[in-house]
């Protein structure tokens, strides 16, 4: 078995979307909970071939390198201000030369989502637009979603 740093595999998955390849890879971390689910879920990825919208999921790298996920909330000129499903904070402004590739569709608990299901338009659409509630809404799903 070989092993390869995390920033390293993230490269070079993003040298093959700038090809023209679509690439799938494990989600990590928990900044897209409840949507995507940190060693559960897959990102189908590839370079954005449209203007970027509300709602896009895509990876970026942060100033210091890092490779994020996160779902656009706004675009404004050249920049796009992004958030993860589970976060009230927006990121940015993120210059569109940093967004190296869009999500696709996703599998998510062994099940193929695309951009047309409904889940997928709840997150884009409604989600992103709740940022101010969502404080209130995971305080009441701890109440209920005790183990």
């Amino acid at each position: 078995m070989k092993t390869i740093d995390t920033k390293s595999y993230l490269d070079t998955l993003c040298e093959l979307t700038a090809k023209g390849e679509t690439v799938s890879t494990i989600v990590s971390g928990s900044s897209m909970t409840p949507f995507l689910s940190g060693n559960r879920d897959y990102v189908f990825l590839k370079k954005p071939e449209k203007k970027l919208k509300t709602g896009d999921i895509v990876l970026f790298t942060r100033e210091n390198g890092d490779y994020i996920l996160h779902r656009i909330k706004k675009t404004k000129s050249n920049n796009c201000y992004l958030i993860g499903d589970r976060q009230t904070a927006l990121e940015g402004p993120v210059s569109h030369k940093r967004i190296h590739c869009v999500v696709t569709a996703v599998k998510r608990k062994g099940k193929l989502i695309s951009k047309k299901s409904p889940l997928w338009f709840f997150f884009s659409k409604i989600w992103i637009r709740l940022v101010f509630l969502r404080p209130a809404i995971f305080k009441v799903t701890q109440l209920f979603c005790k183990k």
